[in-house]
């Protein structure tokens, strides 16, 4: 019996597909400089580590904030002489740790008086993975803001050291907050934070007044803005995956920083930053564009640490923008983002954030923002997510089965040539340009190519990696459950392992399993359909049919179960209409009686082709005269 092996399109196919694999884990993995740098910062790393509650105690310095009581007035006199500017601010009632909150339906945000900034940051509408109160701010241990500038009397502030006094009103339905530091009654640094009902964006400004005499302008004005990613998923080291720093630049040009243990990056007139976490981003926007801006993240816990339970914060963020006096005073209008990454509310307010959402470039992000977020969201409106990701892959497959019956007969011709190719290999197996030409011969004369089945291959290509970039970012697949998967965007589990694999994990995701015995019977299937027997330096055909369904089963045994529940309904239906095809609307003594009448017509050569063959016929004679 002849053995069984792969077309050329298959293997094409799945070489171009594993191809993408590999890149994309290569481009994640981390670069000599970022090793190196992280060796050098593993000491500093592990002594922010918090072994209880893996959060680093120093990332917010201890406050060095002083209260005077104002009745003391000898303290005063003291403060004033010690204190310099700070004195009056700590004088005042508001020169205590406490915090104030405004919320609205969605989001609750509690701003200290030390500080100004925010303490907690509360998604009032979500939980994390074990169903607690989802914080991206947490008693004020995990996050700072602060600005650091000079005074004319040679000090150096920092504002997280200073007292601001809060003043709570209300804007039509809007809450307002107004946080002072003041100097005198009428010379202040204030924050003010204005929150919309239902929204998860808030209006912030910086603005002084009155402090031209203050403010040494021969020194830069600091601002630095540090977070810890708070753990919200299952898996810490598939949150880390999409973890990473975005940032808007030059006009509207988006980039990021990657998801390396260290990475760090500066660029100019930069217009909003976003601290992301997979599926939750904080962002600050601002109007006036930063003349400059440097960011840098680096994981908190150990790379080989990431899927331990104890684990509660994966990455720390950091950034640093010199601020500009604009007569002396500063004044800028920005904004806080402190919500989902979704696509849809991020697109909402019109300010390029849906770069965020990691769609992929080019023509994989066209697909994902026209073709695929539209359609599943209109099935997810009245199907349940499991059900709609089924009809999605459905309705492609269809879609993409005319690219499919092409490819099919191609292979299928390329099945009938095999008798007479490997008649022109066995006659001219001595002569390898003689062969070539035959073979080449035979292809025109028949209407066959053996890359006719390509261009099909590769234009399925584009819709392979924008739903692989589309399911790990579909927010909607967050916490939804299908079968036996408790949450669509994160693997599934159907057993925990006692020990943990390397590369494939410490459970059994059962979608992976299915997905790669499809995979696998897709293959023996397609083995039938070959062109050519196997060559010296063509890969191992047989090895190849095994390697594939492995490689789906290690590598997305930590992906995301909706991805691997599409790639398994994916091969099942490719199958179902690969057999019928093969067995209802393909007649293979129809083709075969086709290929011979066209064998048998005069066939016009086009100018490429005779060139071809003129070159051909000319590198034969050169051979032929070597030889003599």
């Amino acid at each position: 019996m002849e053995e069984k092996k792969f077309d050329l399109n298959t293997v094409i196919g799945f070489v171009l597909i594993f191809g993408i694999f590999a890149w994309m884990f290569y481009i994640n993995k981390p670069t000599p400089e970022e090793i190196e740098a992280k060796k050098a910062e593993q000491e500093q790393v592990e002594a922010k580590k918090n072994e209880s509650e893996n959060v680093a105690t120093d990332f917010v310095p201890e406050s060095k904030a002083v209260a005077v009581d104002p009745k003391d007035s000898l303290a005063m006199v003291q403060a004033k002489s010690t204190l310099g500017v700070v004195a009056y601010s700590a004088s005042l009632p508001s020169a205590v740790d406490k915090v104030t909150t405004i919320e609205n339906e969605v989001l609750s945000l509690k701003i200290n008086n030390k500080g100004g900034y925010i303490d907690e940051a509360l998604l009032k509408n979500f939980k994390t993975y074990d169903s607690v109160p989802l914080y991206l701010i947490k008693d004020g241990k995990n996050a700072s803001f602060n600005l650091n500038f000079g005074t004319t009397d040679n000090r150096i502030l920092n504002t997280r050291d200073l007292f601001f006094e809060p003043s709570l009103t209300k804007n039509g339905e809007n809450s307002v907050l107004s946080m002072k530091w003041k100097v005198s009654e009428s010379q202040f640094l204030e924050y003010r934070y204005e929150l919309k009902p239902n929204e998860y964006m808030l209006d912030f400004s910086i603005r002084s007044q009155g402090l031209q005499q203050v403010f040494n302008s021969s020194q830069p004005i600091n601002l630095d803005w540090k977070l810890q990613a708070i753990r919200q998923a299952k898996s810490a080291s598939y949150e880390n995956r999409y973890t990473e720093i975005l940032f808007e630049y030059d006009g509207g040009k988006d980039d990021y920083t990657g998801q390396g243990d260290f990475a760090e990056e500066k660029e100019e007139d930069v217009t909003w930053i976003g601290f992301k976490q997979h599926f939750f981003t904080s962002v600050l926007l601002t109007d006036t564009p930063f003349k400059t801006a440097t960011m840098a993240s680096k994981n908190i816990a150990n790379t080989s640490d990431l899927d331990d339970k104890d684990i509660k914060v994966t990455k720390e963020f950091a950034a640093t923008v010199p601020l500009e006096l604009n007569g002396g005073e500063l004044n800028y209008n920005m904004d806080w983002y402190y919500g989902p990454t979704d696509y849809k509310i991020l697109s909402s307010y019109d300010r390029n954030l849906d770069e965020i959402v990691p769609l992929g470039w080019g023509i994989f992000g066209f697909i994902n923002r026209y073709l695929f977020i539209p359609f599943f969201s209109l099935l997810s409106g009245f199907l349940p997510y499991g059900i709609a990701i089924i009809v999605m892959t459905i309705v492609v497959r269809i879609v993409l089965s005319p690219v499919t019956y092409k490819s099919y007969v191609s292979q299928a011709k390329m099945k009938i040539l095999r008798p007479e190719i490997n008649e022109i290999n066995e006659k001219y197996k001595d002569n390898a340009m003689k062969k070539q030409q035959e073979t080449m011969a035979l292809y025109s004369k028949a209407g066959a190519s053996p890359m006719s089945g390509c261009l099909p291959a590769l234009m399925q290509i584009p819709v392979f990696y924008a739903l692989f970039n589309f399911f790990p970012s579909a927010f909607d697949l967050r916490q939804k459950s299908f079968l036996w998967a408790d949450d669509l965007s994160s693997y599934d589990t159907i057993a925990k392992l006692p020990f943990e694999i390397p590369f494939y994990g410490d459970h059994i995701s059962l979608f992976p399993i299915l997905a790669s015995i499809a995979i696998f019977i897709y293959m023996m299937m397609t083995t039938g359909q070959t062109m050519q027997q196997q060559q010296p330096g063509m890969p191992n055909m047989k090895f190849i049919m095994y390697l594939s369904p492995l490689m789906m089963l290690v590598f997305f045994n930590n992906y995301a179960s909706g991805l691997s529940l599409y790639y398994f309904i994916s091969n099942l239906i490719t199958i179902g209409i690969m057999l019928v095809i093969k067995n209802v609307i393909i007649d293979e003594d129809k083709i075969h009686a086709k290929i011979q009448e066209n064998k048998k017509k005069p066939k016009k050569q086009g100018k490429f082709q005779k060139k071809m063959k003129e070159l051909m016929e000319q590198a034969e004679q050169q051979q032929k005269a070597k030889k003599k």
